[in-house]
């Protein structure tokens, strides 16, 4: 089997082709980051120097670079001035992820506190249609499952269909697929047979060709906890087993897979990094 391509999120403090630099120092394959301050509305807008130093980088090392929105935004939220700034932020990310190069971006679907699912769900189609209308890209919109905890909105396959199912432009979206989040909405991982059945469900609503990017994650959850709590990998409830199991799947070792996992003083980046490509073998 070849390598698995694997990484980490990781920091853009000081410049944005530094994250290039630092992903090559933790010896990725590929990397996620943010474009900006997650934490905040407000953003320093890119140069042209921004962006060329960027892809210059990318294009020497080879590295696959994955864009994720900020914090704050909430495509399902029925406050109207938190609506309006969530697809303000979703479209100015499609924006900077086309003049940096970066094939994808992946967005939380965000919660619909507490006037339904249906009307969560409408926002979110609403708000990526006029994001993707408004930025002439071609980078791919990356729909995260999310872990079932309270009003979230994209816990289930069917949920993210009927998402879909409503985007005009579905040509541009795809999925990132947590593993921590589905293990935690209910969806077994560790076993060959439960792997298998949550890959046809997946297949059936969304279909695999959707899945572009993983979220490489264990999880201090119990299956179905709704608990969205990462952990490092092969030390959560997955556990090492699960891991080998998921990492042995034909459709998951060919997907670019992304470590969100602590660092403390048990493990580091390149600790998770290096038990993938362990369990991978």
């Amino acid at each position: 089997m070849a390598q698995v391509k694997v990484g980490v999120h990781v920091s853009i403090a000081g410049s944005l082709d530094l994250t290039v630099d630092r992903a090559k120092d933790a010896g990725c394959d590929v990397f996620q980051m943010f474009s900006r301050n997650p934490r905040g509305w407000g953003f320093k807008p890119l140069t042209d120097d921004d962006c060329t130093l960027f892809r210059k980088k990318i294009a020497t090392t080879g590295i696959i670079p994955v864009d994720h929105m900020p914090y704050l935004p909430n495509l399902a939220s029925p406050k109207t001035e938190i609506w309006d700034k969530s697809v303000q932020t979703l479209q100015a990310e499609l924006d900077r992820c086309g003049r940096l190069e970066i094939p994808y971006l992946v967005t939380h679907l965000g919660h619909h506190l507490g006037d339904g699912i249906a009307g969560g769900r409408g926002r979110v189609i609403k708000a990526v249609n006029m994001a993707l209308d408004a930025s002439d890209t071609n980078v791919i919109l990356l729909l995260e499952n999310t872990a079932g905890e309270k009003n979230s909105v994209g816990s289930s396959f069917e949920q993210i269909q009927g998402i879909i199912s409503g985007i005009e432009r579905s040509n541009r979206i795809g999925i990132c697929f947590d593993t921590c989040h589905a293990f935690a909405a209910g969806y077994e991982l560790r076993t060959e047979t439960g792997l298998a059945a949550t890959l046809a469900q997946l297949d059936e609503t969304v279909g695999i060709g959707r899945l572009k990017v993983i979220h490489a994650n264990d999880t201090k959850g119990d299956l179905g906890s709704g608990l969205d709590r990462h952990e490092h990998i092969g030390m959560g409830f997955i556990g090492e087993d699960g891991f080998r199991c998921i990492l042995h799947n034909p459709v998951f070792n060919r997907l670019p897979l992304i470590c969100e996992t602590p660092v403390d003083d048990r493990r580091d980046d390149r600790g998770n990094i290096r038990a993938v490509r362990d369990l991978a073998r």
